[in-house]
């Protein structure tokens, strides 16, 4: 039996807020019926924290839900993954300019996926 992928984490910036996921995948150019198709599929695992997909032209984007209920709308950078959480902080605030908001996305033993606030 193969062991469960560690925690990846992501930086991931952010682009806007949303009441719901499916808003905010199609403001991140999701097509409508892919946006509802990936949103049912993730309730399948119980509540969904994150989705992840990649749009056309192969950009990675990421919905996470916030601590306040909202979702936001980021660009993932799944290419920086790192093995910890101090790591992916470093990545995102390299990213970060001109007040840029942004959060680190967790990918745990590979499809949940849950978000970590950067610490301050």
């Amino acid at each position: 039996m193969k062991d469960v992928p560690a925690d990846r984490y992501f930086p991931a910036i952010l682009c806007a807020e949303y009441d719901s996921p499916i808003d905010a995948l199609i403001g991140l150019c999701v097509p409508q019926d892919e946006a509802m198709n990936l949103v049912a599929a993730s309730w399948r695992s119980g509540e969904a924290t994150c989705i992840v997909t990649t749009v056309d032209g192969g950009r990675s984007v990421a919905v996470l839900r916030t601590p306040e209920g909202r979702w936001a709308a980021c660009n993932a950078f799944l290419d920086a993954c790192c093995s910890t959480r101090s790591d992916a902080e470093r990545m995102l605030q390299k990213r970060l300019k001109r007040g840029r908001r942004g959060y680190v996305g967790v990918l745990s033993g590979g499809a949940d996926i849950r978000l970590v606030l950067p610490s301050d």
